[in-house]
């Protein structure tokens, strides 16, 4: 709770208030014309996903990297050339509320099973010291009406960067309880009993998803947001890496994720941003990162460029640079069976607001240039037309 008294605030801080934060999110699955791309301003990408069925789903964030967030979801029906109207928002902002409740981190995730997961938070201002990581989950997303489940709220923090399935069969969640000093006025007094859990979390579950419990976690030195990712390696250990100010660290973890090693800096340089690590079908390791080499920092997020490894992360690939501008960023990825890389990622967010794909294969990474008959890069998934308003 706050201590701020209401001549320092303009409107008190109650328990009420922040369990509004707790109220279940509505999925508007009829979101035109009002969320039209002529009327969106803005677009941060959130993730990238394939079905079962070959659809392509595309999550981003639009109104801004703010208090006015909100997530957009659209469709490819052909690998990626064109794309769909939005299909599906979720804008948790009420006007009955004093301060923005909006939706800004998530991911996307087809589990075993061909259904489709869209993790997202829901919290007041940008961020107010708890906010609350959800799931809805469609079972039929290569239907023409997609259905998602009513949300459900897993625990406090947000999860950006997908699950992970180990050798064991059990589910790794990374969720994030960002740090006190991302709490924003007039919340920086909330939730000191959350303190001692402000890390880089990771949850489980051994039931495909029905619950999930805090398995352990790691504070990173001069953490940002952590965005961390988890990756089994091929002896049992596993690899997690996360931002922070000072490039990406890393820690290990030989119990499955029970416990892990002290944090320490990787080898792997890069610039305070997003990043993205994956095992492919093949069992190699897909990283994408700024700057066309591993082990250098680039000073912009320009050169969005995609590595492969066949020893685990030890030695990387040349490279394959997907885009040399400047603001392209954060970056996610999803694999078809037949061996078919997706990549999207964001540029000039609040200028141009671009939702942009790279379809790629393996073998244009060995190669480091686009080889395959399929692949393409910079291709759209969305571009917002509207003008900035007052959401």
């Amino acid at each position: 709770m706050s201590n701020a008294t209401p001549e320092q605030t303009p409107f008190p801080i109650t328990r009420e208030l922040l369990d509004r934060t707790l109220e279940v999110p509505q999925l508007n699955t009829s979101p035109l014309p009002e969320y039209s791309y002529e009327r969106l301003d803005y677009g941060m990408t959130i993730g990238i996903e394939r079905t079962p069925g070959g659809r392509l789903w595309a999550c981003w964030v639009g109104g801004g990297d703010n208090d006015k967030a909100f997530f957009v979801l659209a469709c490819s029906n052909d690998d990626g050339e064109t794309w769909s109207d939005p299909k599906l928002v979720i804008d948790p902002h009420d006007s009955s509320l004093p301060y923005e409740r909006r939706t800004i981190v998530g991911t996307l995730w087809t589990d075993p099973q061909g259904r489709l997961w869209l993790f997202f938070d829901q919290a007041l201002a940008h961020y107010d010291g708890r906010a609350g990581d959800w799931y809805t989950r469609c079972d039929n997303p290569d239907d023409v009406n997609p259905v998602w489940t009513t949300p459900q709220r897993i625990w406090h923090g947000m999860t950006l960067n997908k699950p992970v399935i180990l050798s064991t069969g059990e589910w790794l969640l990374p969720i994030s309880l960002w740090s006190r000093d991302k709490i924003k006025s007039p919340f920086t007094d909330c939730y000191p009993e959350l303190d001692e859990l402000r890390m880089a979390n990771v949850f489980s579950s051994t039931d495909q998803g029905q619950t999930w419990s805090r398995k352990s976690g790691v504070v990173f030195p001069k953490s940002d947001f952590d965005e961390h990712m988890i990756v089994e390696r091929k002896n049992g250990t596993l690899w997690m890496m996360a931002r922070t100010w000072d490039s990406i660290w890393e820690s290990f973890s030989n119990d499955y994720g029970l416990t892990w090693s002290a944090p320490r800096p990787s080898s792997i340089q890069h610039i305070n941003s997003r990043f993205h690590i994956r095992r492919l079908l093949s069992g190699r390791l897909l990283l994408v990162k700024h700057g066309d080499q591993v082990g250098i920092r680039t000073e912009q997020r320009s050169h969005l460029t995609a590595f492969i490894s066949n020893d685990d992360g030890d030695t990387w690939s040349d490279g394959l640079l997907l885009d040399e501008r400047f603001q392209v960023s954060y970056p996610d990825s999803t694999q078809a069976p037949d061996g078919t890389i997706y990549v999207s990622y964001d540029r000039n967010r609040s200028i141009d607001g671009e939702i942009l794909l790279a379809r790629i294969t393996e073998e244009d990474l060995w190669a480091g240039k686009c080889i395959s008959p399929q692949s393409a890069l910079r291709k759209l998934i969305s571009r917002p037309l509207g003008r900035k308003n007052d959401r």
